[in-house]
């Protein structure tokens, strides 16, 4: 017992490590560079700071560096619940096709006018969208039991590309083009402009749906195994298979809500971190969240730094990472 605590203790403590620095180091850079010292004064004494570095801190990095990493915690707790659900080590939201559901809901409140009628019109409309592309692969598991894991993706890809199709109507017949601009938005995947309502917006349906899911790890731990495995454990399959998609829609339907479409998250982080502390879900799920958010707020870091003049979303510099690991597991599974 104590060899494998061993592992997790440190994992768990460099992570910790690893994100204070990240973040550290992103409120540090961008166009008004700032300095250890400016960056601690006008994070715990802003009173004593420079107006400027406080404005830059309070108003624009510190929010945007939250909502990254409850944008990364929610996208990689729920990739690493959809891998087991799914018995598939390829799921994650934005490859099952759930991000773009909860794209296609966003997209359909904006273009609607719910965002201007009501604060959490946005994220009911991804939530519903989530939801919906949930029930649908939960209705193909039902219901085509001899289907192999991997149909599953080719049905996410289906419905990416039916929701893509579907979020091109509703661009091309909004009423404005305000509504345009902030449509595309949800296709770009980026966190430009975050602020601390979007924070609010994010923070309830993500913490309450990511403390849900750490309630059913013994379940998760048996759905990995296979259905048969798992009933004979005392696990209720269908309500627990129902329960954790409807939860997993609802994380990722906020998360989409505030940040857009950003894949490859779910995929990298829990793979990385089974190599480092094994297939426990109680020892994935809190490490997939810190480790989710570690990846988005480096990636976003990289986005809004490295590449100068040239802009470049968030959801790229996540592409970038997660594609070619993607690309190796998907030929690593091809060979097996």
């Amino acid at each position: 017992m104590s060899r494998t605590r061993h592992p997790v203790r440190w994992t768990a403590l460099g992570g910790i490590l690893a994100l204070a620095v990240a973040a550290l180091v992103s409120l540090m850079l961008g166009i008004v560079r700032l300095n250890p010292a400016e960056t601690f004064t006008a994070l715990f004494t802003p009173e004593h700071a420079d107006i400027q570095a406080a404005t830059v801190i309070w108003s624009i990095r510190l929010p945007r560096i939250v909502v990254a990493a409850l944008v990364g915690a929610a996208l990689a707790v729920v990739g690493t619940v959809m891998q087991a659900i799914l018995r598939n080590p390829l799921a994650e939201p934005g490859i099952t096709g759930v991000s773009a559901g909860a794209a296609v809901g966003a997209v359909a409140g904006i273009t609607l006018g719910f965002s201007g009628t009501h604060q959490w019109g946005i994220p009911l409309a991804a939530f519903a969208g989530a939801a919906t592309v949930a029930l649908v692969l939960l209705g193909v598991l039902r219901t085509r039991r001899d289907l192999g894991p991997g149909t599953i993706i080719l049905v996410g890809v289906s419905i990416s590309a039916l929701a893509g199709a579907l979020i091109s109507v509703l661009i091309a017949n909004a009423k404005d083009d305000s509504l345009v601009r902030s449509a595309m938005f949800w296709l770009a995947g980026d966190l430009e402009l975050r602020s601390w309502d979007h924070v609010l917006l994010a923070t309830g349906p993500i913490v309450i749906g990511l403390t849900i899911l750490a309630t059913r790890v013994r379940a998760l731990d048996a759905l990995a195994l296979g259905e048969q495995i798992a009933a004979t454990s005392g696990v209720n399959v269908a309500r627990e298979r129902t329960v954790l998609l409807l939860v997993a829609a609802l994380v990722t339907g906020a998360a989409v809500a505030v940040s857009g479409i950003i894949s490859f998250v779910g995929l990298v982080v829990p793979h990385f971190l089974r190599l480092l502390v094994g297939a426990s879900h109680a020892r994935l799920l809190p490490l997939a969240a810190l480790g989710g958010a570690l990846f988005l707020i480096v990636a976003d870091t990289v986005a809004r730094t490295a590449f100068g003049s040239v802009v470049v979303q968030t959801g790229v510099v996540a592409a970038l990472v997660g594609a070619p690991v993607f690309l190796a597991l998907l030929l690593q599974r091809s060979r097996a």
